[in-house]
């Protein structure tokens, strides 16, 4: 009999870790491969993790809510010596993920040592970049005195982390014990927060640190801008109020504002794809695709599903896959595919009433657009007062991508294509 191990697998793009929400197993329990062992939960997806090999479970590595970073084993199936060639297959696969840590050289001088060869995973690497840790002020905990992710992991969550001017951070377990147990708990808390009586600690979940961590990467990377426009929807409030009913009738789900405003957008990045584009360091990446993120709520996280290639489909297409996205969220079936490959954000913030929003920009993308609520108030037309169906659009800007005057015309065209909205020049088909 052979051992191997399976490790929390990526679940999505940028993803780092996950969270063990439900096992499907227990110790002693014969599995198949591809039969699911758990059920995982990311900030951008809820899925479950299929076995790599057949075999028998022979132990849980990590508890139920437990969050583990990419790569680090979740549990150990014993398996026959004796493979298939599926189970083979199945066995590289598990292998080519342990490349997660696999060393990378690189020339760094440690503190009071001279210079020589470190070697880094390039989980290590990816860490020491996002944070900004100098990793020569590091002493790790792994085989030789590697660092590990973990030892980066400590590091973040205690708030020390070494920079360049900085004296070096003893990360071994022997250091930490001489440290005070006091400066130990409060390294891990925000600090200076009092509590009274009655005050209620609610836990951070995997979910909610991740969410914190990207919108905190997007706010420091980015150098956000906010401009906004007033949208006169009269037109197009009527049209769909007109479709609705027979709409659902006939196809079975909801006819929605959104649908309309997210296919204006759309429409309107064919002609401005610089919105459409990302940063990336030496150069600006102009995608070819049109691929709407929308923001999707639940009661305690958000996830931003991705309707692919939306300039090609129709507003009845748009509203299907909105409705087919929101219910896969609710129902926790939301896949990792349905997260991949969004190039701008629309966000439906109206929902929830407000009128006016800046949102943070969903990282690596350029811009994201918040759709307000739409409320019926007097406006001015042709000298006469008039109650109208008014809505504001906002757009946050990456401005090291985009300046004011393509995201001021883009959102003229955006403006003009909704109030254009009419039955004898609209179609929902």
């Amino acid at each position: 009999m052979a051992m191997e191990l399976m490790k929390m697998p990526q679940l999505g793009e940028s993803v780092t870790e996950g969270t063990i929400s439900k096992w499907l197993v227990k110790p002693g329990d014969h599995v198949t491969k591809y039969d699911p062992l758990a059920e995982v939960m990311t900030d951008k997806v809820n899925a479950e993790v299929p076995s790599s090999f057949t075999g028998i479970i022979k132990e849980l590595k990590a508890e139920e809510n437990q969050t583990l970073a990419v790569g680090e084993v979740i549990c150990s199936i014993e398996v026959e010596a004796a493979k298939t060639d599926n189970d083979n297959a199945g066995q590289a696969v598990s292998r080519s993920e342990e490349n997660v840590d696999a060393p990378v050289t690189k020339n760094v001088q440690q503190a009071g040592e001279p210079s020589r060869k470190a070697r880094f995973s390039p989980a290590v690497l990816k860490l020491s970049q996002e944070h900004g840790i100098d990793l020569s002020k590091v002493k790790g905990t792994g085989n030789e005195g590697r660092i590990t992710r973990k030892d980066l992991l400590k590091l973040v969550e205690s708030g020390t982390l070494p920079k360049a001017d900085e004296p070096s951070v003893i990360s071994d377990s022997a250091h930490e014990e001489n440290k005070p147990p006091i400066n130990r708990q409060t390294s891990a808390v925000t600090t200076n927060v009092p509590t009274a009586i009655g005050d209620k600690e609610i836990p951070v979940t995997g979910i909610r640190k991740a969410i914190a961590s990207n919108m905190l990467k997007s706010k420091h990377e980015i150098p956000h801008a906010w401009t906004m426009v007033e949208v006169d929807a009269s037109n197009m409030v009527k049209l769909r109020d007109n479709l609705k009913s027979g709409f659902k009738q006939k196809e079975g789900y909801n006819l929605t504002y959104f649908a309309f405003f997210v296919k204006a957008i759309a429409q309107a990045l064919t002609e401005f794809p610089e919105l459409n584009s990302m940063w990336a360091g030496d150069k600006i990446i102009q995608k070819k695709e049109i691929n709407i993120s929308i923001a999707v709520a639940t009661e305690d996280a958000l996830f931003v599903p991705v309707i692919k290639n939306a300039d090609e489909k129709s507003i009845k297409g748009i509203a299907r896959e909105i409705q087919e996205l929101a219910s896969k969220v609710k129902a926790g079936k939301l896949k990792a595919e349905d997260m991949q490959g969004g190039t701008f954000t629309v966000n439906n913030t109206g929902s929830f009433g407000s009128v006016q929003s800046m949102g943070i920009i969903n990282y690596p993308q350029a811009a994201i657009l918040q759709v307000e609520t739409i409320v019926k108030r007097p406006v001015v037309i042709n000298d006469m007062i008039a109650v109208r169906d008014m809505v504001n659009l906002c757009l946050s800007l990456d401005h090291r991508v985009l300046d004011g005057l393509v995201c001021g015309r883009f959102l003229a065209r955006v403006k003009e294509i909704i109030e254009k909205i009419s039955k004898d020049n609209t179609s929902i088909y």
